[in-house]
């Protein structure tokens, strides 16, 4: 008598172990994963939304707009915990001070102009879903004034990538002549060590692009009138949704 077949059995195809499948479930299982990932959904739809417009696939465009919209909005209700991460910061940056005064000090701005963004994007959402009684003017007003903040938190990443850069150099330039004189304790892996320079490097590249990409979003929204198309915005917020996805994917290996 055969055997009853078993659906399931298909995961077995899959193996005993599946890395990948374990690294995607250890992304998707963080929020910072999952909310990339809408993020790229979210503006990779407004490409799309725009080149079935230009085809005349209303119905369809009309279709992706239904999903990214509920996408979006859930994006900004996932960020309802933002503040306390930032007052744990806060915390942890005044016990445990960055190599410079100058580092010390744009992140301690940074931080500041968050403080400020996150209350008033609640306060925005909860105005714009009527759990709020504050009139439309004022809902979009704060609205853009969470957006100058962040806008700000962007400006002011640049210099703190910038002194991250400077430090990094010297670093690198001080092992390299230890290495060249002979210099190495005992306790040092030289060789180590270039490859956490290298990967900082390539951390500070990334946070300049994925910065980048943020700059003009950010102005956008910042102005009453704005300042780029939704299809631009949906170009520049895709790009930078990709490296997002990747910074969070590598962060979970």
């Amino acid at each position: 008598m055969s055997k009853p077949l078993n659906p399931l059995a298909i995961a077995k195809l899959l193996g005993p172990s599946n890395p990948k499948l374990d690294h995607l479930v250890r992304f998707l299982n963080t929020v910072r994963g999952t909310d990339k990932v809408l993020m790229f959904i979210q503006y990779w739809s407004k490409i799309l939304i725009w080149l079935l417009n230009k085809k005349a696939g209303g119905l369809a465009a009309k279709r992706i707009q239904n999903f990214a919209g509920p996408v979006s909005d859930f994006r900004i209700l996932l960020r309802y915990y933002g503040l306390l991460p930032m007052v744990q910061y806060m915390n942890y940056l005044e016990y445990n001070k960055p190599a410079s005064k100058l580092s010390l000090a744009i992140e301690r701005v940074q931080n500041l102009s968050m403080i400020i963004y996150y209350p008033l994007e609640h306060v925005y959402w909860l105005s714009a879903h009527d759990v709020l009684p504050i009139s439309e003017k004022k809902t979009n007003s704060i609205g853009i004034w969470s957006c100058r903040f962040w806008a700000a938190w962007v400006v002011i990443e640049y210099g703190r990538l910038a002194e991250q850069y400077r430090l990094l150099k010297k670093r690198e330039t001080g092992l390299l002549k230890r290495i060249k004189g002979g210099d190495i304790e005992t306790n040092e892996d030289p060789e180590a060590e270039m490859a956490s320079i290298k990967a900082e490097r390539s951390s500070i590249l990334i946070n300049t692009l994925i910065n980048s990409g943020y700059l003009p979003l950010t102005v956008h929204w910042s102005l009453e009138k704005g300042l780029i198309s939704d299809v631009l915005v949906g170009v520049f917020g895709g790009f930078t949704s990709i490296l997002q996805v990747y910074a969070a994917w590598c962060a979970t290996a």
